[in-house]
């Protein structure tokens, strides 16, 4: 599954599942999403709040488990994902780091050396006609 649908997530949901499902869907973290409800709720907005939470966790269907093995291994990828999790080791993990930010140097280099060049002094003179 490549594409994100909603879903409540009761496995991981503390009531009902709606927040996890909610950060589920927009690649958060469920603590995140929790403060928010929590937060909107008490600058006001909480018999609404009560009143929307009721109604999703009413009308979103359960999350099937082959939407949460996707979910899973796509978070496995991201920078949010926690390393320790992972099983790798810590020397592993300054390794995976090094070698990113070998890249990322390597880009900077590479723009750099084309800022400081005369083509780009040439294409901005011909953009600026």
């Amino acid at each position: 599954m490549t594409s994100r649908e909603l879903y409540r997530d009761p496995v991981n949901g503390k009531i009902g599942g709606v927040c996890a499902g909610l950060a589920n869907y927009f690649g958060l973290e469920v603590w995140i999403v929790r403060i928010l409800v929590i937060s909107a709720g008490l600058l006001g907005g909480g018999f609404l709040i009560v009143l929307a939470y009721l109604a999703l966790m009413l009308m979103l269907e359960k999350q099937p488990y082959q939407y949460e093995q996707s979910v899973k291994s796509q978070r496995e990828h991201t920078l949010k994902s926690k390393p320790w999790e992972q099983g790798q080791t810590p020397g592993a993990l300054l390794n995976t780091l090094n070698e990113d930010l070998t890249k990322v140097e390597k880009r900077v280099r590479n723009m750099e050396a084309y800022v400081t060049s005369d083509a780009f002094k040439v294409n901005r003179e011909f953009n600026k006609l």
